[in-house]
């Protein structure tokens, strides 16, 4: 028996998954997604009607979006469309080329002033390339007033300027920047495809690869970092051993503590060295530590960055629930898939034969024994505490109270 990193057994080979087609140049870190690929490739070549000024790339979580983005401007700037090679490709996939700007958030949302400086950009001619490309991956964090200011440069763009927006869905953006952009819709890749991507790019072994694939469940940036950090993996395995815990109220609360305790750990974890980082740079900006000096203004300035700060480990903490929250609708989505073979008398698990595919398929005799327990009626119920937890989260719902709220909703089915 294949034993995975962390003690984990790897589940039973299932049928050969059909070949992988790898793309080519900029685009091979892109994978199933040949359709919109195909799209973006007929636009950078410069076929007729084939290009926009303004896109907008949407698609789940982990569909590859910001790296679709990044292999498009790459291309627009690339004599051959696209080689990969050429130092034109090379500076844009890495965020170096000077006409190319990529917007990355790490704060809950994107602001007026923020987006006033791109729009400047935008009006600019390009220095090296052959377009001011101008990549926002976070389209859906704009405010309001930072959508008005934006709508105008895309209303009426510069002649080489492209925008590339992306979000999870075309719903995310407001309307009236959607209506102006060409929509491209990317999909989920298969786990046999990001698996695939994890042992060529980054030389995971192939078991570590598919087992970190499918519990990402496609989730390509997901994947990579469960095949990398065995921390990332211990997370997780700790998310899934909640359902068992919960046996009363008092253990509903102790998990829900437990777990915002551990997301805000794992937040503070990802930000107090970027922090202080952060923090240095502004003071010797300010020139702090001439002769004792404290400028003028400076208490403001740092009360900012403090703030933004805040918002972005509250950000990271979210995400870090978020996270949580999708490991254990996953498990749920195990325990029905058993229970509807149950439901239909066939139950293969029971006689030897393979059962429904799982995403945590390692754990399949403990979610057969949840299976067991439960009606699909009751576990439906708790995938819709599930969601509703991850919307009062959305909402600014206190971490702590929205997720209690959820555990309570677990025991009680």
């Amino acid at each position: 028996m294949t034993v995975l990193p962390g003690g984990l057994p790897a589940p039973a080979p299932t049928a050969p998954p059909r070949p992988v087609e790898l793309l080519p140049g900029v685009w091979r870190d892109l994978v199933g997604q040949h359709g919109p690929v195909a799209t973006l490739r007929r636009a950078a070549a410069g076929e007729p009607h084939a290009m926009s000024h303004a896109w907008l790339i949407t698609g789940p979580p982990g569909s590859g979006r910001s790296t679709a983005a990044r292999a498009f401007a790459a291309a627009l700037q690339c004599d051959r469309h696209g080689c990969g090679e050429c130092q034109q490709c090379r500076t844009a996939l890495s965020g170096a080329h000077p006409d190319v700007t990529l917007v990355r958030t790490e704060q809950l949302s994107i602001g007026v002033d923020e987006v006033r400086e791109l729009v400047r950009r935008a009006a600019m001619s390009p220095t090296l390339g052959r377009r001011q490309v101008l990549v926002v991956e976070d389209a859906d964090r704009l405010t309001e007033r930072g959508a008005d200011a934006l709508l105008k440069s895309i209303e009426e763009p510069a002649a080489k300027t492209v925008w590339l927006l992306c979000a999870p869905t075309s719903d995310d953006v407001v309307p009236t920047i959607r209506s102006r952009c060409r929509l491209l819709t990317l999909s989920t890749p298969r786990p046999a495809d990001v698996a695939a991507l994890l042992h060529r790019r980054d030389g995971v072994d192939e078991a570590l690869a598919a087992h970190a694939a499918r519990a990402a469940q496609g989730h390509i940036g997901r994947a990579r970092v469960l095949a990398r950090d065995e921390g990332a993996r211990n997370r997780r395995r700790e998310v899934l051993q909640i359902p068992g815990q919960l046996t009363g109220l008092g253990a509903c609360l102790t998990a829900a503590a437990n777990l915002v305790e551990a997301c805000a750990e794992e937040a503070a974890a990802a930000t107090s060295a970027l922090d202080a980082k952060e923090r240095a740079a502004l003071e010797e900006a300010l020139g702090f530590g001439t002769r004792g000096a404290r400028p003028r203004q400076a208490a403001s300035a740092l009360k900012e960055l403090e703030e933004q700060q805040k918002a972005r480990a509250k950000r990271f903490q979210r995400d870090a629930l978020d996270r949580a929250l999708t490991e254990l609708t996953a498990w749920y989505r195990d325990v029905l898939a058993l229970q509807t073979c149950q439901a239909r008398e066939v139950a293969p698990e029971l006689e030897g034969r393979p059962g429904p595919e799982l995403v945590n398929a390692e754990l399949r005799a403990e979610i057969a024994v949840a299976a067991r327990r439960g009606s699909p009626e009751s576990t439906l119920r708790r995938i819709d505490a599930l969601l509703a937890c991850r919307q009062a989260l959305e909402t600014n719902v206190a971490p702590l109270l929205a997720v209690e709220a959820m555990m309570i909703a677990l025991v009680e089915g």
